[in-house]
C-alpha cells in the first residue's frame, strides 16, 4: 500500500523505538506528529526531520491525560489536515519484585502502559472512523506473552494491551476498514532500563545486554513499516520480533 503523504501520530517519540520510528516514517514521506512529555527532545527531533527534508510537528503530550491526547490529535489535524496512523508506543518498565511494594511504580506503569494506549486510541479513532480508513499500532512486548520474575506488573500491563489490540481489531476492522497491529518485541536497546530503581534488577539487565545483541529501535521501525505497506486486504494482526540470540 502506498503510504507517502499519510499522517501519523507516534507516542513516546522522544527516544528509543518512538524516535527511530518517527525518523523512518518521515524518511518514507509520511507527515509525523511527535508526542511525548519531553518537549525539548521533540523539538530537536522535529528539527532533524525537517532539516532532512521531512515533515514533523512536536506535540508535547501526557498520554495519561485524555484531554492532552485529544489536544495533540487536534493540533496534528490542524497542521496536516487528518490522521491516518496511530503508533501507541509510550511505555515504562521499572522492574522490581512484588514484595518490594513499589506501588507508585506499579500505578505509573498502569497509567502509561494501559491508560495511555486507551487515551490515545480514543482521541484518534473518531477521525479514522469518519474517513473509514486508518491503522492503529500497539507496542506490546514478549512480556505480554510470557511472565518473568520482577516484571509482574509490567507483564500484566502488556498482556492487557495485547488483548485490547486484538479485540479492537475484531471490532473496528470489518466495520470501519481500520487495520490494527500489535508489535511484540523481545529485548530492545532503549531508555526503558534507566527507569529501574531496584539495583539487583538493574544489574541483571546490564548483564543481559552484555550477553546478547539487543534489537535496535530501527528494527522495530522496519517492522512497523512492513505492516504499513501490506496490501489493504491484509491486516498484520501480530508480529513477535526477537533478537536472534534470545532463546527465551
Amino acid at each position: 500500500m502506498a503510504i507517502t503523504g499519510k499522517v501519523v501520530l507516534v507516542t513516546g517519540a522522544s527516544s528509543g523505538i518512538g524516535a527511530a520510528t518517527a525518523r523512518k516514517l518521515a524518511a518514507e514521506g509520511l507527515k509525523v506528529g511527535l508526542a511525548a512529555r519531553r518537549g525539548d527532545r521533540l523539538e530537536a527531533l522535529a528539527s532533524d526531520i525537517i532539516n532532512a527534508g521531512g515533515e514533523a510537528i512536536a506535540l508535547q503530550t501526557d498520554v495519561t491525560d485524555p484531554a492532552s491526547c485529544k489536544a495533540a490529535v487536534q493540533r496534528l489535524i490542524t497542521e496536516f489536515g487528518r490522521i491516518y496512523i496511530l503508533i501507541n508506543n509510550a511505555g515504562l518498565m521499572p522492574l522490581s519484585d512484588v514484595d518490594a511494594l513499589k506501588v507508585d511504580e506499579w500505578q505509573r506503569m498502569v497509567d502509561v502502559n494501559i491508560s495511555g494506549v486507551l487515551n490515545a486510541t480514543a482521541a484518534a479513532l473518531p477521525f479514522m472512523i469518519e474517513r473509514k480508513s486508518g491503522h492503529i499500532f500497539t507496542l506490546s512486548s514478549i512480556a505480554g506473552r510470557k511472565v518473568f520474575k520482577g516484571l509482574a506488573v509490567y507483564c500484566a500491563t502488556k498482556a492487557a494491551i495485547t488483548a485490547f489490540s486484538d479485540a479492537l481489531r475484531m471490532e473496528i476492522s470489518p466495520k470501519h476498514s481500520i487495520r490494527v497491529t500489535c508489535i511484540q518485541p523481545g529485548a530492545v536497546k532503549s531508555e526503558l532500563y534507566e527507569q529501574i530503581t531496584d539495583a539487583n534488577y538493574r544489574k541483571q539487565m546490564n548483564d543481559l545486554e552484555k550477553s546478547m545483541t539487543f534489537l535496535q529501535g530501527e528494527d522495530i521501525a522496519e517492522t512497523i513499516l512492513f505492516a504499513l505497506k501490506a496490501p489493504d486486504r491484509m491486516d498484520v494482526a501480530e508480529l513477535f520480533v526477537m533478537p536472534t540470540e534470545q532463546g527465551w
